[in-house]
């Protein structure tokens, strides 16, 4: 079924209408951590260099900045880091050649992936996480130099919803305006005919477009037309509704994860909301510092005008310059009695609290003495009981459709081969590995751990206690949830033979052992039959 540009139109909005009493919450979380990142958000007008300086220098203290980008590296290191594959890729009953294909294909994902642009638009979008809440990463391929291309796309021009009430977030439209000469570059005659004659007498006259991707109600299974996919794409001109670009999609191709949702909403806040309280009170605090140590540094001065000393040549002192005046008694400087020691206890409290809502006190290495591995190990816990709830919903919102999404662009442009037959057609499982993945599963090491030390314990008194415990698939689910590479845990049935060859060997060895014994028996009883002779 054909687009309604208008029918977008209205529904652009609605959903403008919808988001608007979020906005200021995001800009102020924005102006206190990335101001930058915020433009758009101050009533459509995009912050230019200096104004965003201006509003970098506001922000007093640098606290907030960093603990963001330290949580925001956090997340992406735990995540999808470059130097280590956080994925697997798993079908049900698949057999030998499947999972082999499976992990080449994993394999060449994750190369592909940071091959790409993904690690710096990985980043990017996660400091949009730490003060809004959310962020929207569009993934497609590079149609020039080939391989995967993700875009971060500015969640100030981005208007989301979802067709499911409590589901992931499927409708993606976004506002952007491009210049009339660039429009003919990137939809040449598709354009209204009034466009195009902008572009021929105002080249740099700006042209608002809206991009709707949304799901379709109807679609062909297995369509080879962009228009008969499961997801829609229709790209419309604002004010002439005139749809320059009509495609589909096979899968959802924005990512949109969320962090903590807003009741009643589709959108969400970041942990920056939580820490704007003590942002704020520590930006003023400062503020206060400052102008308390300019009156200690350059303090006023008290004179009586006594009709001798000129005032007016003292106005503005300087240093080095000799001022006359009558008596000295009758120019002092006024002392102001501030208390720097409370300001800076209560800056370090505010830091600290900061630090501390944005997880960057423990995501950063601790000073001190080398910490032992009981002390390592507590503070892994600690990481993963307070990034826990939070990996739970980006595994559902971002890694797994970022995933599929990947991997269906990637099998369709023939980069991972044909599947076996073993397992063509059917759906495929996404198991985590990353090291967030595996710090969760660290608890299960633990508990086999003190099982195992338990059972050893146990045996030297009871040896059959050793009976009730699978040692050999206690020690494959240890080297997976270790993330220790597939490739190196042996199948099954090769360890079997292993251990087959190994039997076999020992059998031999006690039989030539046997033979070499009754050969030794027989010289024997030979030689004292001969001395008997």
């Amino acid at each position: 079924m054909a687009a309604d540009a208008a029918a977008i139109c209205k529904r652009l909005d609605q959903l403008r209408s919808l988001r608007t009493q979020h906005e200021l919450t995001w800009r102020e979380c924005f102006d206190f951590s990335f101001p930058i990142r915020g433009s758009g958000f101050n009533g459509d007008i995009l912050l230019g260099g200096n104004e965003a300086a201006d509003r970098r220098a506001a922000l007093l203290d640098s606290t907030s900045t960093d603990s963001g980008r330290t949580l925001a590296a956090a997340l992406v290191g735990g995540t999808m880091p470059a130097s280590a594959r956080s994925f697997e890729l798993d079908v049900d009953g698949s057999d030998e050649e499947g999972k082999g294909w499976l992990e080449e294909g994993g394999d060449t994902l994750h190369k592909e992936m940071h091959a790409s642009n993904f690690d710096s638009a990985g980043y990017e979008s996660m400091l949009d996480m730490v003060p809004a809440g959310w962020f929207a990463l569009y993934v497609d391929v590079d149609r020039i130099n080939g391989g995967f291309a993700f875009e971060q796309w500015p969640i100030a021009q981005c208007y989301i919803a979802t067709t499911k009430p409590g589901g992931p977030i499927d409708t993606v439209y976004r506002s952007w305006s491009m210049t009339a000469q660039q429009a003919v570059e990137e939809f040449g005659h598709k354009l209204s005919p009034a466009s195009r004659d902008t572009a021929t007498t105002k080249p740099d006259e700006p042209i608002e477009f809206v991009r709707a991707i949304y799901p379709r109600s109807l679609y062909a299974v297995e369509a080879r037309l962009a228009r008969n996919l499961p997801v829609a794409s229709c790209t419309v001109e604002t004010k002439t509704r005139h749809i320059v670009r009509e495609s589909g999609y096979h899968e959802m191709p924005v990512i949109v994860p969320r962090w903590m949702v807003i009741p009643a909403s589709v959108y969400a806040v970041g942990p920056m909301y939580d820490a704007l309280p003590d942002v704020k009170e520590l930006n003023e605090l400062k503020r206060m510092e400052k102008q308390a140590a300019a009156l200690t540094i350059l303090p006023p001065f008290k004179a009586m005008d006594d009709g001798v000393l000129n005032v007016g040549a003292i106005k503005r002192l300087q240093s080095g310059k000799i001022y006359a005046v009558n008596d000295i008694d009758n120019f002092q400087p006024i002392l102001t009695g501030g208390k720097f020691e409370l300001a800076l206890s209560s800056e370090e409290r505010l830091q600290a609290s900061i630090r501390r809502t944005l997880m960057a006190d423990q995501l950063t290495p601790q000073e001190g003495p080398q910490m032992t591995a009981t002390e390592v190990h507590a503070r892994i816990a600690l990481i993963r009981q307070l990034l826990g709830p939070i990996y739970g919903r980006l595994q559902s919102e971002y890694l797994s459709p970022l995933i599929v999404r990947c991997f269906g662009l990637a099998y369709r442009a023939g980069i991972l081969g044909q599947a076996p037959q073993s397992i063509a057609g059917r759906e495929f499982a996404v198991r985590y590995i990353s090291p967030l993945a595996r710090a969760q599963r660290l608890e299960d090491v633990t508990a086999m751990d003190r099982f195992e030390l338990a059972l050893g314990q146990e045996a030297a008194v009871k040896p059959e206690v050793l009976d009730v415990y699978d040692w050999d698939e206690g020690a494959r689910r240890r080297g997976e949830f270790l993330g220790v590479p597939r490739d190196l845990l042996l199948p099954r049935d090769r360890v079997e033979q292993i251990r087959q060859a190994r039997v076999e060997a020992a059998q031999q060895q006690q039989q030539q052992a046997q033979q070499q014994e009754m050969q030794g028996a027989m010289a024997d009883a030979a030689a004292k039959r001969f001395a008997a002779a």
